[in-house]
């Protein structure tokens, strides 16, 4: 079954929905590849103009899945390394996508759901949109997102919520740069439109040039980058802190922190 719908409208422009609402659209191993088969597929499509990312049902995204975090409980330190790579590599493919991405966000957005929306060029929220780098309540770090997140907050910004795993609104995430509109959820489709058609009078080869040149004059995201975020994540893993943090999660009980 398919974890992502694809629509794209006679303008071309391209809706990629987070399609599982009854896991909130948690990132799982099939979500991921599919995001990144989907992001090279739009990407090389010269029909479309633009992309939206959203999510069905309640949540935009929440973080990961929990099916996949339980593997990862007793994977060895290659299989957390190499599933973190899946996790970077889509994350990266969407940062390079050669359309415009438009973040369509209501409900919640934790930990992965963050970095999706840090790839976006732009993202519009609802208002009560619930946001989190939830990662430090289990013992783990927001690792193979980190670059995405501090490129997007910058490191001031980023350092007021990226440790604490504090829940901030739309409102604040506006504040950070996150969040370029905050509107309410009956306006959000109007909002989303009112991104859309600036691209659909703009050359597309240009407008992928300047997503380009404006990639390559910000903070580099590269290689070294990447494997030094799995790395990390990897070392955070064999912490005694990780898996008390993870096993008090599954266990419904509060870590001993």
């Amino acid at each position: 079954m398919k974890k992502l719908r694809i629509e794209t409208d006679g303008r071309g422009v391209a809706t990629l929905t987070l399609n599982m609402p009854e896991k909130h659209n948690a990132l799982g191993r099939q979500m991921i590849a599919e995001l990144t088969e989907a992001s090279a597929r739009l990407g090389a499509d010269p029909a479309v103009r633009v992309v939206v990312l959203t999510g069905a049902g309640a949540s935009f995204c929440a973080g990961g899945d929990l099916a996949w975090m339980k593997e990862q409980m007793n994977a060895t330190r290659a299989v957390r390394m190499a599933e973190a790579r899946l996790l970077a590599e889509m994350l990266f493919s969407l940062n390079t996508l050669p359309k415009p991405l438009i973040g369509r966000v209501e409900g919640n957005a934790f930990g992965g759901g963050v970095g999706l929306m840090s790839v976006c060029d732009v993202v519009v929220a609802a208002e009560g949109v619930k946001i989190g780098l939830t990662e430090t309540r289990l013992g783990l770090i927001p690792a193979t997102i980190s670059p995405y997140v501090i490129a997007r907050m910058g490191e001031a910004m980023a350092r007021r919520v990226f440790m604490s795993g504090r829940i901030f609104e739309a409102a604040e995430a506006k504040v950070m740069g996150l969040v370029a509109k905050v509107v309410i959820p009956e306006h959000l489709d109007l909002a989303i439109e009112a991104e859309i058609k600036p691209y659909l009078l703009a050359a597309p080869e240009a407008v992928a040039a300047a997503k380009k040149l404006t990639r390559s004059l910000g903070p580099v995201i590269d290689e070294a980058v990447i494997l030094r975020t799995i790395e990390a994540l990897a070392d955070t893993w064999e912490t005694a802190s990780a898996r008390e943090g993870v096993a008090a999660f599954f266990e419904k009980r509060k870590p001993v922190w």
